[in-house]
């Protein structure tokens, strides 16, 4: 059974390594992953240098959107406890900034690179996506990326991105790619707009795609929408006036559930002189910044049980779709071999006589056939050339059928299953049998092991933040 390249060992290595610094919870769900790779290569059904484990970012990601000059930056900052990102009022970053947790190389800043060839980040070959997209510009994945690494413990087991201005007309084609991968993977996704630019009206564009193009996804309830620097509505005759503009702009969006939140960084607001209005800007600034980051803290939990989930699913798929798709696609490939076999023969049967009429031994035939029922050992050595000829012939009906349609799988569903396919369509595999390569006892009973796992490993889960029992010391440990 062929096993996994050496960049894969060594990344599930490093991945254990920072695990056991970062997120701890999550180191058993790594042999669960190892035992679907496993799985995996033994059936063909995954590549030797890929990974079910490179599917799935391993750290809570949280997203955060919105325009330039929007305050996410500063933001960002305040949340960290440290100056990571630079503010003002233009833009002054033009590519997507993956923070993490590293305590030796705190304020160090890579190049994209060092994502896109880590499976511990959920860019893990992005550069290939976006060379689908735009040709010669995955090359340039360090234009997109880059990483910073923060010792600040707010980001330790969870990854944080922050996105340039979605309002710069020059990248929005060549960043959409990421932009939509991004929203994709994210537990949490913070759109930011600016409370200083009270005409949400002139951004429909921008408030299209940040708003409308996602309340009607499945997981939209992970979009919190923010209204920044408030403080500076304080100077108006009617604050409410800017909030109200901005929800009347969103619901004509479609949002017309969930919180609209409204903050500002204190370390640079403006002063408000109004004592009373103060208190209910500072007030209402502080429930929401408290509502923000306990959905931040709460994405760390949702992470450990969606890894558990997406390792359980991945083996159900495994079982009950990967495995009868392929005993189908064999299936259809022997069908297809058998009634090409008898087209031939049928045809080089019917081109036989017709030649033999033509030539005049046509008359010859029923004595032919006559001598051969009462004299057969006179007539082995032609019947074991002619039967050598049909299963030459066989064979290569089985080799050239199997091409033709491991062609036509390419770029379709079925594209996932060639390599799988073919192993179990070489021209010397039984077209009687529905037996997969790889898949037997052993690993119908690993797949077994993969999912009772993953049901022990939510109860464990469950041990974390709950105690159904009542019992006074319950158990915290995995």
């Amino acid at each position: 059974m062929a096993g996994p390249d050496k960049s894969i060992v060594n990344r599930f290595n490093s991945l254990q390594q920072h695990l056991k610094l970062e997120n701890p919870i999550l180191l058993d769900a790594i042999d669960g992953f190892k035992k679907l790779d496993e799985i995996g290569y033994s059936t063909s059904l995954l590549a030797t240098n890929e990974s079910y484990a490179t599917q799935i970012p391993w750290w809570p990601l949280i997203s955060i959107l919105g325009t330039f000059s929007a305050g996410k930056s500063s933001f960002i900052n305040s949340y960290l406890g440290k100056p990571m990102q630079q503010t003002g009022n233009q833009a002054v970053d033009d590519k997507f900034t993956v923070m993490c947790f590293g305590q030796e190389n705190a304020g160090k800043v890579l190049p994209g690179l060092a994502l896109d060839a880590d499976l511990r980040f959920p860019f893990y070959k992005i550069s290939d996506e976006i060379e689908k997209v735009a040709s010669g510009e995955g090359r340039r994945i360090d234009a997109y990326l880059q990483l910073k690494i923060s010792d600040s413990e707010s980001v330790r087991g969870k990854i944080l991105i922050d996105s340039p201005g979605f309002d710069a007309d020059e990248q929005r084609t060549s960043t959409l790619k990421l932009t939509d991968h991004i929203v994709d993977i994210s537990d949490l996704v913070l759109v930011f707009f600016d409370a200083r630019h009270p005409e949400p009206g002139a951004m429909q564009d921008t408030l299209r795609h940040l708003v409308e193009d996602t309340i009607k996804r499945p997981d939209s309830n992970k979009f919190l929408y923010i209204l920044n620097q408030i403080d500076t509505a304080a100077r108006e005759d009617n604050p409410e006036d800017v909030v109200g503009a901005w929800q009347r702009a969103l619901s004509q969006k479609g949002l017309t559930a969930g919180r609209f939140y409204t903050v500002y960084n204190k370390d640079v607001a403006l002063p408000i002189e109004d004592e009373g209005l103060r208190k209910r800007f500072e007030s209402r600034r502080q429930r929401d910044l408290a509502d923000i980051e306990e959905r931040i803290k709460q994405v760390e939990v949702e992470r450990a049980y969606r890894i558990v989930g997406a390792m359980e699913k991945e083996a159900y798929f495994i079982r009950d779709n990967a495995i009868p798709h392929l005993q189908q696609l064999k299936k259809r490939w022997a069908n297809r071999v058998i009634k090409t076999d008898l087209l031939i023969w049928l045809l080089g049967a019917g081109a036989a006589v017709a030649v033999a009429f033509a030539t005049g031994v046509g008359a010859a035939l029923p004595s032919l056939l006559l001598a051969m029922v009462l004299k057969p050992l006179a007539f082995l050595p032609h019947l074991g050339l002619l039967l050598a000829a049909l299963f030459l012939v066989h064979l290569l009906v089985k080799m050239f059928t199997s091409r033709r349609m491991a062609r036509a799988m390419v770029l379709t569903e079925d594209d996932p299953y060639i390599n799988a396919f073919r192993r179990n369509t070489r021209f010397w595999s039984s077209i009687f049998s529905s037996r997969i390569a790889g898949w037997g006892r052993a690993t119908r009973n690993s797949v077994s092991e993969v999912i009772d796992h993953s049901s022990m490993f939510v109860q464990r889960l469950n041990d974390q933040f709950t105690n159904p029992s009542g019992s006074k010391t319950p158990d915290h440990s995995l």
